[in-house]
């Protein structure tokens, strides 16, 4: 017996990683964290541990011990910086103490106990009373912010030592940067009102700042105080530019973020911890589900095991989840009563909780994906596919082909392929047809198939070994008519049918010869036959949608034979748009550089054609 670990399949995770920005946790054999990271683009970030050569002898030693990365999105690389600051607080990764400098992040400080409190930058430990606002992600990010305080508001920064001995206004007073707090320029009352706006600012409550200073700017000109009623104007102005809003830390609760994403009959359901107000980890599940269970059952069966069995400081008060379970009632009436106090669960949020719940939807998306992509569970489904095709290998190379239209408006046919190593992008194609009748999906099938596979056999390349048709059995009886007019006889053919609930789980497998196979919903040759079918019709809804926009945008004198890109820009100058255009005559037509009489004929006609 071994404790080795089993190798990263790092290959297999990058294919498919985003190239978003977001937070990277490595994990080890047991599942201990190794190391958190963030990056503005995952994808190349984490590539960059696992190239063959030039890498420190440190992070070697951190490529070697990982078993299992999961990610999670963020809106921006800004806030990833202190989602990955508060996980690596939370966390103490090992390898984050050795390789990283856990520098403290700045924040802005209100001294208190003051007469005329100060405005400041704070890096440190928080030993001053006072309050603090942040973390900010950089030092830059407070400057900016203190600075436009400092031009808006005009509460002193300067340093208490400076501000005791003043004996007259300094050169912030002069160019309208401070109040003058030093030499009593400002009553108390008034210094405490500014600062009371400031705080607004800083806690994100703009609405109820903007609604303060509305009010102080119509007292101010109702009692004549123009100059007063003027200063306010501005500082609302000056507001119009600012919203100030964190979604990485935002609020004073506790609350678990919840979300689960379900795709080819897996589920992954991922958790984000916050804690006051912060957000200190994240974790993904996969829960073993052979039910084909959507995903608010999912969740509500996740929900109960999580919370009903944890002891009740581990129960935060609210629950934010993106889909409500159905007997929510008395899911928080049980966790509750375990609990001793009150819990609710949201699922209609806003603001900085749909911003927290975006990124978990994301991150279980990301995560699953992962999983479904990882070469072992590729491995696995292929050879159960073999066995229920009764073959002695898996096939090394499978096609499947899938037809999109909007109410027969530009048909596309796409064909997506998959080798032992998964999908192979670099070989999918994609078919415009044409000159059948709108929605005649077997004649676009039938159209799709000939080309393909009579290119294949002109250019000698590689037939598929395994052919997938989405659809039943006339689909796959235009797949089977194409292929004996080519006289192709190796290529095995299968048709996958939704059920009559068209959910997923409930396909009917045909065959050639007439058999059927209607397999169970955990069957791994179900999954694997779904995913291709999945990316297939993925495939050719995105081909379809970028043909029909194409269209759409096309111009009517890209119809006008001789009329190229030049020309119908001259067309375009002269008379200002193809509105203009449409209503020119030919003799004015035949005025543009480069159109001839005929052409000009020729333009009017197809321009007028309806």
């Amino acid at each position: 017996m071994t404790d080795t670990a089993p190798a990263f399949d790092a290959k297999s995770f990058l294919k498919n990683l985003s190239s978003q920005p977001g937070v990277y946790q490595m994990y080890g054999q047991d599942g201990e964290i190794l190391y958190v990271g963030k990056a503005k683009n995952l994808k190349k970030r984490v590539s960059s541990y696992f190239q063959k050569t030039g890498l420190p002898l440190k992070t070697q030693a951190l490529v070697k011990r990982i078993c299992n990365i999961e990610i999670t999105i963020a809106p921006s690389e800004a806030e990833a910086l202190v989602l990955e600051h508060n996980l690596i607080k939370a966390q103490k990764p090992p390898f984050n103490i050795l390789l990283r400098d856990d520098k403290s992040y700045p924040y802005i400080f209100i001294s208190s106990g003051e007469d005329y409190p100060k405005l400041g930058f704070h890096r440190g430990a928080k030993k001053r009373k006072g309050q603090y606002f942040g973390p900010f992600p950089n030092a830059a990010a407070v400057r900016e912010s203190l600075n436009f305080l400092q031009k808006t508001f005009k509460v002193r920064q300067c340093e208490d030592a400076t501000y005791k001995n003043r004996s007259r206004p300094c050169l912030m007073y002069q160019i309208k940067r401070c109040s003058g707090p030093c030499v009593n320029m400002i009553s108390k009352e008034a210094y405490a009102e500014d600062l009371s706006e400031i705080q607004l600012f800083l806690e994100g409550k703009n609405a109820q700042l903007k609604n303060t200073l509305g009010k102080k700017m119509e007292e101010a000109a109702g009692e004549l105080e123009y100059e007063k009623a003027a200063e306010f104007r501005d500082r609302l102005a000056a507001l119009q530019h600012i919203q100030a809003e964190q979604s990485i830390e935002a609020g004073m609760g506790n609350m678990d973020v919840i979300a689960c994403w379900r795709e080819n009959a897996a589920s992954c359901v991922h958790v984000i911890y916050v804690r006051s107000g912060r957000i200190m980890g994240s974790r993904s599940y996969f829960p073993s589900d052979k039910l084909e269970s959507e995903e608010q059952e999912v969740l509500q069966s996740f929900i109960a095991q999580k919370y009903l069995g944890g002891q009740s400081f581990d129960v935060p008060s609210e629950l934010v989840v993106n889909h409500a379970p159905e007997h929510d009632s008395a899911l928080i009436e049980a966790i509750q009563e375990q609990r001793g106090s009150n819990i609710k669960i949201s699922s209609n949020v806003r603001t900085y909780k749909a911003k927290w719940l975006a990124m978990a939807v994301e991150a279980a998306r990301q995560n699953l994906q992962q999983k479904l992509n990882s070469q072992m569970t590729l491995d696995k489904r292929y050879q159960a596919l073999a066995d229920v095709l009764g073959l002695d290998e898996p096939p090394a190379r499978m096609e499947c082909f899938d037809i999109s239209h909007s109410s027969g408006e530009s048909t596309v046919a796409s064909c997506v392929v998959f080798d032992s190593q998964g999908p192979k992008k670099s070989d999918y194609r994609r078919f415009n047809i044409e000159d059948i009748n709108a929605g005649d999906d077997y004649a676009a099938m039938h159209q799709a198939l000939n080309r393909r596979y009579t290119r294949l056999q002109k250019e000698d390349k590689a037939l598929p070994e395994l052919l997938i048709i989405d659809g039943g059995k006339g689909q796959l009886s235009q797949a089977r008519e194409v292929l004996a007019e080519l006289g192709i006889h190796s290529v095995m053919l299968i048709g996958v049918a939704k059920g009559p609930t068209r959910k997923a789980g409930l396909e009917l497998l045909h065959f050639e010869d007439g058999r059927e196979l209607d397999l169970p919903g955990d069957h791994p040759a179900l999954h694997l036959i779904q995913f291709i079918r999945d990316e297939a019709h993925r495939f050719a809804v995105s081909s379809h949608v970028q043909a029909r926009d194409k269209k759409r945008r096309r111009s009517r004198l890209e119809d006008v034979p001789g009329v190229g890109a030049s020309r119908r820009k001259a067309l375009l100058t002269h008379f200002g748009g193809l509105g203009e255009v449409m209503k020119a005559s030919q003799a004015e037509l035949a005025k543009v550089p480069g159109i001839s009489k005929k052409l000009a004929e020729e333009v009017y006609s197809v321009l007028h054609s309806e």
